[in-house]
């Protein structure tokens, strides 16, 4: 790379800073808020049922369950395991 090369690249590495930057003015404090959002989600999901509270997705994922039975059997085969590891999910 010769020099010209090099400042060229360093002027558009630049350029796409300042771009990102300026689009990002203003949302900082919603992108906070989002990503709090998403964390205490997780918390509840999944350390609310250790604590004793049942998963409010559970009964909204269980129409779900035919259509990722397949997908489930077909990981627990490249795992290397025969049956299902879990005693409460039959799908051999």
């Amino acid at each position: 790379m010769t020099m010209g090369e090099r400042e060229r690249a360093s002027l558009i590495e630049r350029l796409v800073a300042g771009w990102d930057a300026a689009l990002r003015v203003g949302f900082d404090a919603a992108v906070e808020r989002e990503l709090a959002a998403g964390d205490d989600l997780f918390m509840v999901l999944a350390f609310g049922e250790s604590m004793g509270l049942p998963n409010p997705a559970a009964w909204h994922t269980l129409e779900l369950y035919p259509y990722l039975l397949e997908a489930f059997h077909e990981w627990h085969l490249r795992a290397g395991m025969d049956h299902s590891p879990l005693d409460h999910v039959r799908c051999c």
